[in-house]
């Protein structure tokens, strides 16, 4: 595959990444949130490249999100949980060969317990000043159930893609 398909490519997933965060913006942010897109951070099972355009979509959601204001953890946002995409995206790749009865189960519970931690201590933060162990606890429950969702969406999606062979 040449350079600028791969570009193409990349860009592609950062823009449904962006599109979708954005058109269900709601639903995007916040402690109880299903981040539909996340579902693209399964994408390095079948497509290394993919990581870039799963982390420079979930920068643009969270940037453009905080100059909406729909994103309530504000700018901060956009480098934290930018962060917590990358790691969670790295691992995904990273552990995609290691399966349990044919499940590359590290891979899908990856980005469900990153953003679990990373996401629930920032919103501990943010959102729970005053006890935020506690805060960051119950949010991390929450966002780690709605990343629990997205991976699972995810998983299916990337089975058929994988099928269709379209990243060779």
């Amino acid at each position: 595959m040449n350079n600028t398909k791969k570009y193409v490519i990349i860009a592609m997933i950062a823009a449904i990444y962006t599109a979708v965060s954005l058109a269900i913006a709601p639903f995007s942010f916040g402690n109880i949130q299903v981040r539909v897109a996340e579902a693209l951070t399964l994408l390095p099972l079948i497509y290394f490249p993919s990581i870039f355009g799963v982390v420079l979509g979930c920068f643009l959601t969270n940037l453009i999100g905080a100059m909406m204001g729909v994103n309530i953890l504000g700018f901060l946002d956009a480098i934290i949980g930018t962060l917590a995409t990358l790691i969670a995206a790295y691992i995904t790749y990273k552990y995609r060969d290691k399966k349990i009865k044919g499940i590359p189960v590290i891979s899908i519970l990856a980005p469900v317990v990153v953003n679990a931690v990373v996401i629930g201590l920032e919103l501990g933060f943010v959102l729970f000043p005053d006890n935020i162990i506690v805060g960051s606890l119950i949010s991390g429950l929450e966002v780690g159930i709605g990343e629990f969702i997205s991976v699972v969406i995810g998983y299916f999606i990337v089975k058929e893609l994988a099928k269709k062979k379209i990243f060779e």
